[in-house]
């Protein structure tokens, strides 16, 4: 495994352990996310993420991360996400999509983001 591997396979961890250090650990301070299709959603730093993983684990407890495949390419990773939760007072977590993640020195540098919420017959997706 390689540590640009190593990261992406850290950050599920730490996502489906509900460990808020180790997911803010995943990042760089200075970390930055573009996400092309809503550009209002991109920001800047780690406390950042930090700020929306409490968010997410607070309104969706049972939330899950899987990623794969990946195929890389130096410090440039591409995963396929999915990130569900079972329904409950705030609705069914469930978004899947591309990141496209550059990793240095063993943390997440940047991302772009192409993640959008998974059509469900059984009703509503919410964020």
């Amino acid at each position: 495994m390689t540590s640009t591997t190593t990261v992406i396979d850290r950050l599920v961890e730490a996502i489906n352990s509900h460990d808020l250090d180790a997911i803010e650990a995943c990042f760089a301070p200075g970390y930055s996310v573009t996400t092309p299709a809503h550009p209002a959603r991109s920001f800047t730093g780690r406390e950042n993420v930090r700020r929306n993983w409490e968010g997410i684990l607070a309104a969706h407890p049972t939330v899950r991360a899987r990623a794969e495949p990946r195929v890389h390419s130096g410090d440039e990773i591409w995963a396929e996400w999915e990130y569900t939760s079972e329904a409950g007072e705030h609705g069914r977590f469930w978004f899947r999509g591309v990141a496209v993640t550059v990793i240095s020195e063993g943390v997440i540098e940047s991302a772009r983001f192409y993640m959008e919420p998974v059509d469900s017959e059984d009703g509503p997706v919410r964020r």
